[in-house]
């Protein structure tokens, strides 16, 4: 009889059963592309109550990203060890006191502190989600589920410049961060509720060592371009601090290649999509991921935009990124990934050059369709860079390349933000310092003449071959 019932009644999907996990874990998404986007508009505003320059604010931008990049190789280990419920929870805390503690500081040296302490904790969020989703959701659904997932990450991304606009205009800059609280009380009780909690028996002994060599070297090189924006340049510490980070750099690769599990596995360069992505996607974030927070400074200090006009004009980009998720897969089918890469890297090229067309005169509805074409193509650009690396891997390293991947991405966001400050900073010298215009549209001049070096690199792919369609991420 039992039997009977049983074939009667109909199968239970994994996406049913999981259903708190996945708003769980798309909350989280959201939560953290809103927190990344949302940051930008309010920066005008947070530079005058800190009383610091706009282009000063970088180092609170880029100590949250370089935190990430630092931390996320940790994140697989730590849900080995530990379990998946302990690690994601425990996230959310500290993401939420980071959060609660951006809102209420002072100085900029207080809010660069929290900004760590946030990155501390959005560090696992994701990494967390994506692999829990992975152990729970059956292959058959897990597209669907990732998607879903993803949207809420396009929908914090749309709003975040909009929502940051408008908290900043009608209310304080504060409650950019203090809204992260609510939802990080709601999290941490939906992650007792929901939150499966996978580890195993005996997880791989941790790579401390090769951890903390990564670390330095790179919190060396960004004080390093931090220090490049001091007057007068401190030649001699820039010059002591790049060098002892390329000595940790060395150590490092020495130490990589005589442990069993390094932190990040440098053998895998010896596959050509696997270097041509990451030097690639190097080049690529140097040049575009200070873009929007100098298009920002420019229409609010520059052009004297309100913080709402200047937010409403990064949704296009947004809406043209989420558009790009469409035609990835086709695109790819078509074109392969060289050819793609090659011709898409130049027009995101031609496209960043031409903001420096723009001036206080210029249409909205220019402006706007200017930021929706770059959000567009550079919307393809990161979704075919980030699926380059898993394209000639076996699967059993797909985990160490995605996480490789994930560090590569932010640490060249964090390098790519402190270049875009430093070019405007360096080109404002013996200008008045609100003259923007002009130095914003030198500075995308040189910075699409980096991004175009990339399509040197990805010219090193083998001649395209017809690409399966994929999911895109």
């Amino acid at each position: 009889m039992p039997a009977t019932v049983s074939a009667i009644l109909p199968e239970v999907s994994t996406r049913e059963r999981y259903r708190g996990l996945l708003w769980l874990v798309a909350a989280s998404f959201f939560m953290q592309a809103l927190d990344s986007t949302v940051v930008n508009t309010a920066v005008p505003a947070m530079a005058e109550a800190l009383h610091v320059t706009p282009l000063g604010m970088r180092t609170a931008l880029t100590s949250y990203v370089l935190t990430l990049a630092i931390l996320i190789p940790a994140s697989p280990w730590l849900c080995d060890r530990l379990g998946t419920r302990r690690v994601f929870g425990v996230a959310i805390i500290v993401f939420g006191a980071g959060s609660l503690l951006c809102g209420i500081a002072q100085t900029l040296p207080e809010l660069v502190a929290a900004r760590v302490l946030q990155g501390i904790g959005g560090a696992s969020l994701m990494p967390v989600g994506r692999y829990v989703l992975v152990r729970s959701i059956a292959k058959r659904e897990f597209v669907r589920a990732m998607s879903t997932v993803a949207t809420f990450g396009l929908l914090g991304s749309v709003l975040g410049p909009l929502l940051g606009g408008a908290l900043v205009e009608f209310t304080s800059w504060r409650l950019i961060f203090l809204i992260n609280v609510p939802v990080a009380i709601a999290g941490v009780w939906m992650n007792r509720r929901d939150m499966p909690d996978y580890r195993l028996e005996h997880a791989n002994r941790f790579d401390l060592f090769g951890f903390l060599l990564f670390a330095a070297a790179s919190a060396l090189l960004l004080t390093a371009s931090e220090l490049a924006g001091s007057k007068p340049v401190p030649w001699a510490h820039i010059g002591l601090c790049s060098a002892v980070a390329l000595l940790l750099g060395a150590t490092y690769v020495w130490h990589s290649r005589r442990t069993a599990h390094p932190v990040a596995d440098l053998s895998l360069l010896r596959v050509r999509s696997v270097w041509v992505a990451l030097a690639g996607g190097l080049f690529t974030r140097l040049g575009i991921s200070g873009m929007f927070l100098l298009l920002v400074l420019f229409l609010q200090v520059g052009c004297g935009w309100s913080p709402m006009m200047a937010g409403l004009m990064m949704v296009p980009q947004a809406l043209g990124s989420i558009s790009a998720k469409w035609a990835i897969n086709r695109a790819l089918i078509h074109f392969g990934y060289r050819r793609l890469l090659l011709g898409n890297t130049l027009m995101v090229a031609v496209l960043l050059a031409a903001f420096a067309l723009l001036g206080p005169t210029s249409p909205v509805w220019l402006i706007a369709l200017l930021t929706f074409l770059y959000g567009s193509f550079s919307g393809l650009q990161y979704t075919a860079m980030n699926t380059l690396i898993y394209n000639d891997l076996d699967i059993k390293h797909a985990s160490m390349a995605s996480s490789m991947a994930s560090t590569a991405q932010y640490l060249a966001m964090s390098f790519g933000i402190a270049l875009s400050t430093l070019l405007m900073e360096a080109l404002l010298q013996g200008h008045a310092h609100e003259d923007y215009v002009i130095a914003f549209r030198w500075t995308v001049l040189l910075l699409a003449a980096i991004t175009a070096i990339a399509s040197r690199v990805f010219s090193r792919l083998r001649h395209d071959r017809p690409v399966r369609a994929t999911a895109t991420t």
